[in-house]
């Protein structure tokens, strides 16, 4: 039954990520034929993560009450029918919806997989299996451009969305015929309603404000955003059954450094290939094809260093581990603050290196301490937070370099109008992921357990 579980992870962990990355190629093919304006264009993507971000902890909330392998089959089949539909859309509010939809199939696929992958591995295994199913992200992240461009080029890109349709089948015939086990609490709480409308409010405000920063619209959307949060905090202190059990945070040093950690991580890294996507063929004059071929040295590395890490942080603390893969993050992100115009080749790769190599070794030892720090009746909400922190610090990691470029840049210029204004702005953006990667690397190295914490592992 593992190895059914660990195909069905792998096959959901790959499909969202390369739906994911591939559709961002096809945008401007999808805005062509539309005649799509390029705020209307960007809610594709922005309406998919935002539903994702938004339900990813009520799912896992839900899950860990009514079953996981329920919500986790609705899940992969309500993605799979979107897909379908999304292929047929007629006009772009349909395929916005559609997003919308597929959105929250994904929501339950990350608010219930690593949990059932997680019930599933005893604590000795469960970092292999993580490191495993973690690299299937990255395959497909890494993937996603290349396969995506070509599909839209050879068959149109209605094509990205046809080809989750058998990998969905299949993982929904392996769950119903591979998984006779069902994983869930049978407390009888009631599910927290109010909770979960708040940390809605709180992740829109929030979310949107990111992506029009630095307005002050943005900033009033940010401040508001952070109120909700606050709101939300102080209401699951005090209702029976929270969506989200504070005391994780407060009580529990493992679990709240690890998330934050994840967090600061993916807000310290995930623009990084978007500026340097825009630096190769800016900066340096090469063709888009090319520039993707050079970032792809990146996930590469983290596809193959994930599991080994994953393997590792289930003989030594997964913590540390972790913290080890943060600090070669830290030396890649020190390095790409030198870069220039005249930069060679072989120092942008080894950057890429650096970054690939050290985020492959922290991924997959973070959240097996994540996982490692709960009891197993809250797998799900881990799940969640797992999936929300890192969406949370990819929005802030865009937010960020757009801010710095609508300083530096300006809203009106574009930056191929000015590379050494570009080059400025970037040797700028780099230098604050560093800092702020020092500043995740301080997180993960205090996260050792403590007595009086919760140990989680056996419970």
């Amino acid at each position: 039954m593992q190895r059914a579980i660990l195909l069905i992870a792998v096959i959901s962990s790959f499909i969202t990520p390369f739906d994911g990355s591939a559709v961002n190629i096809a945008l401007p093919t999808i805005g062509e034929e539309f005649s799509l304006d390029a705020v209307t264009l960007s809610w594709i993507t922005t309406a998919y993560l935002l539903s994702i971000a938004i339900l990813l902890v009520p799912f896992g909330k839900l899950a860990d009450m009514k079953g996981r392998k329920r919500i986790f089959l609705v899940g992969i089949t309500i993605f799979t029918a979107a897909s379908f539909l999304v292929a047929f859309s007629a006009d772009a509010g349909t395929l916005i919806g559609l997003r919308l939809l597929q959105g929250t199939g994904c929501a339950m696929i990350f608010g219930t997989s690593l949990a059932i992958l997680s019930a599933a591995y005893p604590p000795k295994e469960r970092g292999k299996a993580l490191g495993i199913t973690i690299a299937a992200v990255y395959v497909g992240l890494s993937a996603g451009p290349f396969l995506g461009g070509l599909m839209t080029e050879t068959l149109g890109w209605r094509s990205i969305f046809l080809v989750n349709v058998p990998l969905g089948i299949l993982c929904i015939l392996f769950t119903v015929w591979k998984l006779p086990l069902e994983w869930k609490n049978d407390s009888g709480e009631h599910f927290d309603l109010a909770g979960s409308f708040l940390w809605a409010i709180a992740l829109i405000f929030v979310m949107y404000g990111l992506s029009i920063l630095p307005g002050l619209p943005g900033i009033g959307l940010i401040f508001s955003g952070i109120v909700a949060l606050v709101a939300f905090g102080l209401l699951e202190l005090r209702v029976p059954a929270p969506v989200l059990n504070m005391k994780l945070f407060l009580e529990n040093r493992v679990f709240a450094f690890s998330n934050f950690a994840a967090l600061i991580n993916y807000s310290a890294t995930y623009a990084v290939t978007f500026l340097l996507s825009l630096y190769l063929q800016i900066a340096k004059d090469f063709s888009a094809e090319y520039a993707g071929l050079i970032l792809v040295a990146q996930p590469a590395m983290q596809a193959l260093f994930s599991p080994m890490a994953g393997k590792l942080s289930d003989r030594l603390d997964p913590g540390t581990v972790a913290s080890f893969g943060m600090a070669v993050t830290v030396v890649g992100l020190f390095f790409l603050t030198f870069l220039d115009s005249d930069s060679t080749l072989p120092f942008i790769l080894g950057c890429l290196l650096f970054l690939g190599i050290g985020f492959g070794i922290f991924s997959s030892p973070n959240t097996n301490a994540i996982f490692g720090s709960v009891n197993r009746d809250t797998y799900g909400v881990a799940s969640g937070m797992v999936g929300t922190m890192r969406l949370l610090g990819q929005m802030l990691s865009m937010g960020l370099a757009m801010t710095i470029f609508a300083i530096m840049i300006g809203n009106d210029l574009q930056i191929d109008e000015n590379v050494p204004l570009f080059i400025e702005s970037i040797h700028v953006a780099f230098l604050l992921f560093f800092l702020l990667c020092i500043f995740g690397l301080a997180f993960s190295l205090v996260r050792r357990k403590r007595p009086g914490f919760l140990q989680g592992n056996n419970r």
